[in-house]
Parts: C-alpha cells; sequence; structure tokens
C-alpha cells in the first residue's frame, strides 16, 4: 500500500498579520521575526480578510501546421498584487496612501486636517513591507521595493460598518528586475525516503 506523506506543520494557516509602508528605495526589514524600525511606518489594523497574494500571468502557445497541442509557450505578462482592506482610515500613514499626499501634509493645525484631492494624480511608488504570521510555525516576510495602489474600492460609511480602505498594491521591477522579495520562517522539509 502507498503511504501518503503529510507534515502538520508544513501547513499555513494566517492567523495574524501586518504591514508596512516606506519611502522608495528603503531596504528590507529582512527578518519577519523582528519589528521593522523607521522610516518603515505601520498600516494598522487589517481586515480579517486578511492579505491576498495576486498572481496575474498572461501567456502565448504556439502550436505548429498539423498538429493539435503546442510545442511552445511564451509568458507574455507576470503580474505580482498584494491585496487587503485597512481599517485604521484615521492614521495619517493610510491616509497619505489612499489620497496620494505626503504625510506632513496631513499634521493638524489647530486639531482641523485639510487636503485636497488632485484631479490628475501623479504615481506614487512606495516601498511595502507585508507579514504574514501563524503562531511562531509560520514567519512569512514580502519585501515590495517598488510598489503602487493602483486600485481603490469604494468607501462606505455606515453604522453597522466599519470603513476601510481596500487597496491593490501592484508589485513593479526594481533595478534588478525583481518584484517581490520572500523571508520565511518555516519548518524544515525533511528528506523524503520513499515513505
Amino acid at each position: 500500500m502507498v503511504s501518503i506523506t503529510r507534515a502538520a506543520d508544513l501547513l499555513e494557516v494566517g492567523a495574524n498579520g501586518g504591514g508596512w509602508v516606506a519611502p522608495l528605495g528603503t531596504t528590507s526589514p529582512g527578518d519577519p521575526a523582528i519589528q521593522p524600525a523607521a522610516p518603515w511606518a505601520p498600516l494598522g489594523a487589517i481586515s480579517d480578510d486578511g492579505l491576498v497574494q495576486g498572481f496575474d500571468e498572461d501567456s502565448q502557445s504556439f502550436t505548429p501546421w498539423g498538429l493539435t497541442a503546442p510545442i511552445r509557450t511564451a509568458i507574455t505578462s507576470s503580474l505580482r498584487t498584494f491585496g487587503l482592506t485597512v481599517w485604521e482610515t484615521g492614521r495619517t500613514t493610510v491616509q497619505s496612501l489612499q489620497y496620494r499626499v505626503d504625510a506632513a501634509d496631513l499634521a493638524p493645525t489647530s486639531g482641523l486636517t485639510a487636503f485636497a484631492e488632485t484631479a490628475s494624480p501623479s504615481p506614487d511608488r512606495r516601498a511595502f513591507w507585508f507579514v504574514v504570521l501563524d503562531g511562531d510555525t509560520f514567519q512569512r516576510g514580502f519585501y515590495v521595493p517598488e510598489g503602487e495602489i493602483t486600485e481603490r474600492s469604494d468607501v462606505t460609511h455606515k453604522q453597522d460598518e466599519i470603513a476601510g480602505f481596500e487597496w491593490t498594491i501592484t508589485a513593479y521591477p526594481d533595478s534588478a528586475g525583481n518584484t517581490v522579495y520572500h523571508f520565511d520562517r518555516v519548518p524544515e522539509t525533511e528528506a523524503y525516503t520513499g515513505s
């Protein structure tokens, strides 16, 4: 009888996690077990939908005349995104991202914060750091050196719902041609012995 290999400690449940943002060019914290320091700024509470790591790829298949199966496939587009809903809409860092304004411009004067949204927004690329935690077993870190919010959902303000900013963050290639760097503290996979 065939023995099925399984290891419960290699499963991940994204039970907790967080996100941080920093100016473009900020280096990665490098370890999901270490608290990010300035200039990294926290995004605060994230909805219980967690973090969605998106893969969007297109390909072109090449099938020669006379055959029905392709002999080659080329990747024509490869996009990495991260989706999340931040709940702390009053946090300066979060407002800065949502409205594409400098966080320094959100400092209140006599208790009042005032800013205007431009009709012609400029690109607003920043560095992002996301951590996904499953107790002490799994600790995943995603470093996006050049990311930008490319989709923003409508914001609902009502009595029985927390207002949140739902974002899709697109990862762009850095000078090395990489979009996302992974830093994982996960259990070691045991060598396969045939059982």
